[in-house]
């Protein structure tokens, strides 16, 4: 026999609330208050069942309260939110599948579109070989099995017809049969960490008890494949080839050191004067760009050779590059590094680290270098005495540092 609960009754096993309104309201309320508890058991039931008799009081109220001040038929609306429940269900039971497209959705608004491709192709991954199973039945052996999958896909997979749709599993396969090639282990530990970092939100959002990936980790070490640094030849033929796309952002990348990323986002408002300390260009968040990290935001002297290039740009306004943007920087330089087979082994960051490579042979300590390019300062071992105390280095010392920096000669004006 089931339990007795006021204004409610168990319906096809849901305990479903009604309590009727006074007949002077009905008119304009309806007959009763009618919703469903979403809910089998009594004592969770009769909890409900006190939240709406409070709501029920309240829709009362007011609609007597505007009977009785406009003495006609109260508004069409009032000010009263009706309580929600949600349906109780068993933790572990909810679908890998569907708790990714959950987690997705939440990382589409926190993440910039570059990261957020990451994870989304780290959720594909999982939700492609494991997206039916709860995720109360991941267990370590899961993990290990996912995990010697990813060690088996080639860098290049996404980009064949024959991967479309394909499963993880169907992935590796493939990977091993197309190319014979895997990722490298930094990138294998970034998926995985992905992965585990989505397991340990259904931790959060109490969907599982614990995260059993949690132990496992790539074990290979890492092998690092830096891209080179030009070449003082190098850059003669980058500078020579004067592309039109391309050849204004590789001087802003030699004689600065921005990023990519930060020469695309550049305003015409970011070029300042400081007095007879030259023109200076701000690197700051701006409505095309952000910025990779805090210290990445900072001023830098303009180099006389950028001063003659921007030759009259300093007045007006918006993007000092409005067709440049990463993408077609990187295809532009594959594109110049396609024609001269000199600049195998490059890309465009290379020009930064020429940049960098230039202050160290000049002499420039690597806490200024650091403060020019927008790496977090390595002033000290502990990043404690400078990194707190310091307010860094001044205009003067970086119109020192810049002015210093020297095209190849083979360059022409």
């Amino acid at each position: 026999m089931s339990a007795k609960i006021k204004y409610a009754y168990l319906r096809h096993n849901t305990w479903i609330y009604r309590r009727t309104y006074p007949k002077p309201l009905q008119p304009v309320l309806g007959s009763a208050l009618k919703r469903s508890l979403r809910t089998s058991d009594a004592r969770t039931a009769q909890s409900r069942v006190k939240d709406l008799n409070a709501t029920y009081d309240r829709i009362v109220m007011e609609a007597e309260n505007q009977l009785k001040e406009a003495n006609q038929e109260p508004s069409d609306r009032l000010d009263v939110t009706l309580p929600r429940f949600k349906r109780l269900r068993l933790i572990g039971e909810q679908e890998v599948g569907a708790l990714a497209s959950t987690y997705l959705a939440a990382a589409y608004q926190r993440l910039r579109p570059g990261s957020y491709k990451s994870v989304r192709f780290a959720m594909e991954l999982l939700s492609s070989h494991l997206g039916a199973q709860k995720i109360g039945e991941l267990s370590p052996s899961t993990g290990r099995e996912v995990l010697a999958l990813i060690g088996q896909l080639s860098p290049n997979i996404r980009k064949y017809a024959e991967a479309q749709g394909q499963s993880l599993s169907q992935l590796a396969e493939l990977s091993q049969t197309l190319e014979g090639i895997s990722l490298t282990p930094q990138t294998q530990r970034r998926i995985w960490e992905q992965m585990s970092a989505f397991l340990d939100w259904c931790v959060e959002q109490g969907e599982s008890d614990t995260n059993p990936w949690e132990k496992l980790k790539v074990n290979a070490p890492p092998e690092p494949d830096p891209h080179r640094v030009l070449t003082d030849k190098q850059v003669v033929i980058l500078l020579a080839e004067k592309d039109r796309a391309l050849h204004g952002a590789l001087l802003f990348g030699l004689l600065t050191g921005l990023r990519s990323g930060e020469i695309c986002g550049l305003m015409a408002e970011d070029v300042t004067q400081k007095g007879n300390l030259g023109w200076f260009v701000m690197v700051r968040p701006n409505a095309v760009r952000l910025l990779k990290s805090k210290a990445a935001e900072r001023e830098v002297p303009l180099h006389p050779v950028l001063e003659q290039y921007l030759d009259g740009s300093y007045g007006r306004q918006g993007r000092l590059f409005p067709s440049l943007s990463v993408d077609r920087v990187v295809k532009s330089y594959a594109k110049l590094r396609s024609l001269h087979p000199e600049l195998s082994g490059t890309v465009f960051h290379s020009t930064r680290k020429w940049f960098v490579t230039q202050c160290e042979r000049t002499g420039v300590p690597e806490h200024f270098t650091a403060a020019l390019v927008g790496h977090q300062s390595a002033r000290s071992q502990n990043r404690l005495t400078y990194g707190l105390y310091s307010a860094g280095i001044n205009d003067e010392q970086k119109r020192e540092i810049i002015d210093q920096l020297r095209l190849p000669v083979e360059v022409s004006p």
